[in-house]
């Protein structure tokens, strides 16, 4: 079991939806087609991590830069993740 030492700041729909600049309807349609994964708080309504925003600016710039739609978006993010993760391999496998 872990304990969070701080408090993390969660973000409700309006208040995610101001800091990413999407409407709200358009962050419940990213949520639906599974590219955010936002938590619940204790009355069961959604709320996002701050990390989230840096998720939505992703999904915005592989949108509107390679006019991906929106299910492309999930295999590229899919795909860039798991460069990330065979780049990390690498970097270890070389020390």
């Amino acid at each position: 079991m872990t304990y969070a030492l701080v408090h993390v700041e969660r973000l409700d729909l309006d208040s995610y939806a101001r800091a990413t600049g999407l409407h709200p309807q358009a962050v419940r349609r990213l949520v639906a087609l599974g590219l955010l994964d936002p938590g619940t708080n204790a009355g069961g309504e959604w709320c996002f991590a701050p990390s989230q925003v840096a998720a939505a600016a992703r999904i915005q710039r592989l949108h509107e830069g390679l006019t991906l739609n929106y299910a492309a978006i999930g295999v590229v993010i899919d795909l860039l993740d798991r460069i990330d993760e065979l780049e990390a391999a690498l970097r270890d496998l070389a020390r």
